[in-house]
C-alpha cells in the first residue's frame, strides 16, 4: 500500500517531533559533511513558536552536536537516540573506549570507513567504503557482545547504543510531560532508527511521517525527500494559528 504524504493541517493541534539527518538535512559522505539549508533555521523557528514550544528534534546525533549545527537557534534536543533527553544525564558503559578502539581497526583496514564517537556509543560508517558492510556489521556484533550495547543498522552505518534507548521511548516520554499534554504527536524521520518513533505517534494517538522511498513501515504517511519536508512545514506553517 502506497501512503500518501501527509495533510498540511496535521500538526494542528499536535506536538512535533523531527529527526535530523535526512530529515531536515540530506546525508552526507561523513557526518561533519552536512549542509544546514537557507531558511532552515528560521522555519524551525517559527514552528516552535506557533507551536507554543512543542517541536522537538530527535537524533541519533548527541544533542550537543544538533545544537552546533542549528547555532544560534536553540530548541529543545534529544540525542543518542533518545537518550539524551532535556533535562536528564547518562554515563557511558567502561567497556565502550575498549570498543571504540576496536572498531578504529576498521578504518585501517578499510579506506573511507569512519568510527563516529558519540556519548553513549558510536558508529561505523560505511558509505565510502560500500565492501566493508560486511565487516562492520560483525565488528559491531562483536562489541555490542562484549560491552552489552544494542546494534542498530541504519543507511551505510552500524550504531551501537545503549539496549533501553531509542526514538519512540523518548517521545513517550516527552509526551507524559505537561507542556505535550493534550496534544497528539508527529514524527517525521527517515531511517530505520525512527520506525520506534512512528510506532509510538501511532499509538498515542498522531502519526509517524516516512522520508525516502516507500518500504515497509509503521508511518502513516510520507514525502519523497529532504526538499519535500521543508516545503510540507512551510505548508503547515500556513496552517497554524
Amino acid at each position: 500500500m502506497l501512503l500518501r504524504p501527509p495533510p498540511p493541517d496535521l500538526m494542528l493541534g499536535a506536538s512535533l517531533f523531527l529527526d535530523f539527518d535526512g530529515t531536515l538535512v540530506e546525508i552526507a559522505e561523513a557526518p561533519d559533511a552536512i549542509r544546514v539549508g537557507e531558511g532552515v533555521r528560521q522555519l524551525l523557528a517559527d514552528l516552535s513558536d506557533r507551536l507554543g514550544g512543542r517541536l522537538v528534534l530527535v537524533s541519533g546525533r548527541s544533542s550537543a552536536d544538533v545544537r552546533t549545527w542549528l547555532a544560534p537557534l536553540a530548541l529543545p534536543v534529544v540525542g543518542s537516540h533518545g537518550l539524551e533527553l532535556p533535562g536528564r544525564s547518562v554515563s557511558p558503559p567502561d567497556e565502550l573506549e575498549t570498543g571504540i578502539l576496536q572498531l578504529q581497526r576498521l578504518e585501517q583496514r578499510f579506506a573511507g570507513v569512519l568510527v563516529e564517537r558519540k556519548p553513549m556509543g558510536a558508529a561505523l560508517h560505511y558509505r565510502q567504503a560500500p565492501n566493508a558492510g560486511e565487516a562492520c556489521r560483525l565488528a559491531a556484533e562483536q562489541v555490542a557482545a562484549v560491552t552489552g550495547l544494542k546494534v542498530q543498522p541504519g543507511k551505510m552505518v552500524y550504531e551501537l547504543k545503549p539496549a533501553e534507548a531509542d526514538k519512540g521511548t523518548a517521545i513517550r516520554i516527552l509526551m507524559a510531560e505537561p507542556l505535550h499534554a493534550d496534544t497528539r504527536p508527529v514524527f517525521i524521520g527517515d531511517d530505520l532508527t525512527d520506525e520506534h518513533g512512528f510506532a509510538v505517534a501511532r499509538e498515542l494517538g498522531g502519526a509517524g511521517v516516512l522520508v525516502g522511498e516507500e518500504r515497509p513501515t509503521a508511518a502513516t504517511y510520507r514525502l519523497p525527500g529532504v526538499a519535500a519536508v521543508h516545503q510540507w512545514l512551510n505548508d503547515a506553517l500556513e496552517r497554524l494559528p
